[in-house]
């Protein structure tokens, strides 16, 4: 679950759900370190959910990595977002689909995360030119992407079908990586959806566990 550490009640329903998760928590926002403490105390995964500059006027928010960084900028920026985050063992794009497609951002930033040496990065594919993951590799940082992203659209109708479409990319590939948001009609969602995947063989899994 992406945006984590500003909606800590619906964060805290996903560590209720009683399956494995990963919440992706932002740095520099109001529950960034209660989030990632009570997601550590319940078994769960955490990641940065580090924030990138996008194509869009948007900002990405605090703690944000910007194509105008120089190499050592980068490195200092990601080393204290991680600082927030002391139960983080991986790392994920927030926005970034102008930062994640600049070959230069990404060697700087996958260049700290191996000096880091025990993180991986899961490249959230925001837009379809993006090269974390392929940087990632070239330095030794394991890596995977975003299969389905679960609530484009926010109704549990909508989550449901997606939630079916990653099931069925992990039954054809053998897993599949889904994000989602912490909105309540993705709680709902996912809370419903549980027990009927899992019927039809479905594993639930920490994302740690899908990267290469």
């Amino acid at each position: 679950m992406d945006d984590c550490g500003q909606w800590i009640d619906t964060e805290r329903g996903f560590l209720r759900l009683g399956i494995p998760i990963t919440l992706a928590v932002l740095p520099d926002v109001r529950y960034t370190a209660t989030i990632a403490r009570d997601a550590a105390a319940a078994g769960d995964g955490v990641m940065l959910h580090l924030p990138m500059q996008p194509i869009s006027d948007l900002n990405p928010g605090p703690g944000k990595i910007t194509t105008t960084m120089s190499d050592a900028q980068i490195a200092r920026r990601v080393d204290a977002d991680l600082a927030q985050l002391p139960e983080a063992r991986g790392v994920n794009n927030h926005e970034g689909s102008k930062a994640t497609s600049d070959p230069r951002v990404m060697r700087a930033v996958m260049r700290t995360l191996a000096r880091h040496g025990n993180l991986f990065f899961i490249d959230s594919r925001t837009i379809a030119t993006t090269v974390a993951a392929k940087t990632a590799r070239e330095f030794g940082v394991p890596s995977s992407s975003r299969d389905v992203f679960l609530d484009d659209r926010a109704t549990v109708a909508a989550v449901e079908a997606q939630l079916r479409l990653a099931a069925a990319i992990a039954r054809k590939r053998g897993s599949a990586i889904a994000i989602g948001h912490p909105r309540p009609s993705t709680l709902a969602a996912v809370r419903a959806m549980i027990p009927i995947l899992q019927r039809q063989g479905i594993r639930f899994v920490l994302v740690a566990t899908l990267v290469s």
